[in-house]
């Protein structure tokens, strides 16, 4: 089982960066699944550019980087998605790597784990109803961390408690992506 911690903001200057390193390093001590950092901004994705709708292009995409992103994203099983919250609402470049693919999130399992001002609670919200149009499941635990409260001068330092939550989080998607393996087996 291969579950991908996705590094959702590619602003320069980004904490999500740090964010996502905290969690892959708590994931990793885990023997039940593999985890793996997958940080969106390399990929370079252009906003909305195949001509061809996700639910209809059948993984056959026209530009090379949504190619690579199609390619990146259906190796895994799971997700642990770590996305900022911007204007009370999800990132747009997540958004977007979301929105260009569409078979490839089907029938896997997400967790999330948000930040911002209001700890990310508006953006993981929206992420559930997101998610779940393409027939992924986001789990019900979450953690949401407070820009106020778990940086300390710039730096994360996420209160002792998180580690608890974070693990709950893990605990729900290595089971929930478990339970949703048949459902992604080719049918022949």
């Amino acid at each position: 089982m291969k579950i991908a911690v996705v590094v959702g903001s590619t602003r320069p200057g980004r904490v999500g960066l740090s964010v996502a390193e905290w969690v892959h390093e708590h994931a990793a001590k885990r023997s039940d699944a593999d985890f793996e950092l997958l940080d969106l901004k390399p990929f370079g994705l252009v906003l909305l550019e195949e001509e061809t709708v996700p639910g209809a292009a059948n993984r056959q995409y026209e530009r090379a980087e949504t190619r690579a992103w199609s390619e990146a994203v259906d190796r895994f099983d799971g997700f642990i998605w770590v996305s900022p919250e911007y204007n009370h609402g999800v990132p747009a470049a997540l958004k977007n790597a979301f929105d260009v693919l569409y078979p490839e999130w089907n029938h896997k399992a997400f967790g999330i784990v948000g930040y911002g001002a209001d700890c990310g609670v508006r953006a993981t919200e929206h992420w559930r109803q997101i998610i779940a149009n393409a027939r992924g499941v986001v789990v019900r635990a979450q953690v949401s961390l407070s820009s106020f409260h778990d940086w300390t001068d710039g730096v994360f330092t996420p209160d002792q408690r998180r580690v608890k939550e974070l693990t709950t989080v893990l605990d729900q998607v290595v089971q929930m992506t478990e339970v949703l393996a048949p459902l992604r087996q080719p049918t022949s």
